[in-house]
């Protein structure tokens, strides 16, 4: 059943299942809660209480917000950590994911481990031979189209990007008044200040990329770059073969059990 929870500029809507310690999933940009349909059951199978939540102007948050950076969503979900009683392991999706290095950087007393799927966590800097890799340049193009309204392009990238069947759920939600507006805030968005805190992650972290992911030439080289800015110790890679950007959708066995492994040592009731 969804809830919504009242923050400063607009509501947050969540839903939680199951019994035990709290674990918090956010979904990328473009895309609801419901993208962890297929992992968030078997979680609260392994005894786990599991909220997933929109990103703000998403899903059945409210639209017209001020700005969509990390640090603001970071600071919705540890509103929505808060008032279901945290501390929490967070996991966050692509920007979502930026959000979750935020989140354990400002309230570590909330936070007792991060998962970071595909994270958008670091400044991009695009080098010309990028270019040279076929899936990067084919997302780079749709998402520029994205970026200029068309959710044709946005379907298009999703499939590129790994997302399994026609994305009808998602197009619907984009074609709400607000919701595309919000989509393109995100992407206007730095990753910059998730960046700027990666060295203050104080919790373990698990790093999961796709060996597919459209969104880096390079996936694996960029899960490196993200553990090697947190402090020594603190964070691990995975990498999923053969997926993409939504390794939580393609792969989802995969992922709840690097999930459920990291949570059996970082969960806490």
């Amino acid at each position: 059943m969804t809830e919504h929870l009242t923050v400063d500029a607009g509501t947050i809507a969540y839903d939680v299942t199951g019994e035990g310690p709290l674990v918090v999933l956010a979904p990328g940009m473009g895309t609801g809660r419901d993208a962890y349909r297929f992992v968030a059951p078997q979680l609260v199978a392994a005894g786990y209480r599991v909220a997933t939540v929109d990103l703000r102007g998403a899903g059945e948050s409210s639209v017209g917000w001020p700005s969509y950076t990390r640090t603001d969503i970071a600071g919705d979900l540890l509103a929505v950590i808060r008032h279901l009683g945290g501390p929490a392991v967070l996991v966050g999706h692509s920007i979502a994911g930026g959000a979750a290095t935020v989140a354990a950087a400002q309230a570590p007393e909330l936070i007792t481990g991060i998962v970071e799927l595909a994270p958008f966590t670091r400044k991009q800097a695009v080098k010309l031979g990028d270019l040279r890799n076929t899936g990067y340049r084919k997302g780079a193009i749709r998402l520029a189209g994205t970026m200029m309204g068309s959710l044709s392009s946005w379907t298009s990238y999703l499939a590129l990007a790994g997302w399994p069947g026609a994305p009808t759920d998602v197009e619907a939600m984009l074609r709400e008044p607000g919701r595309m507006k919000a989509l393109q805030g995100m992407m206007k968005s730095t990753p910059a200040d998730a960046g700027a805190q990666l060295a203050n992650v104080r919790c373990p972290a698990l790093i999961v990329e796709g060996s597919m992911d459209p969104d880096w030439a390079d996936p694996r080289a960029e899960g490196e770059a993200i553990v090697a800015e947190m402090p020594a110790g603190r964070a691990r890679l995975e990498v999923i073969e053969g997926a993409g950007h939504y390794p939580h959708v393609q792969h989802p066995a995969e992922v709840t059990a690097l999930v459920v492994a990291f949570l059996q040592a970082n969960a806490r009731a």
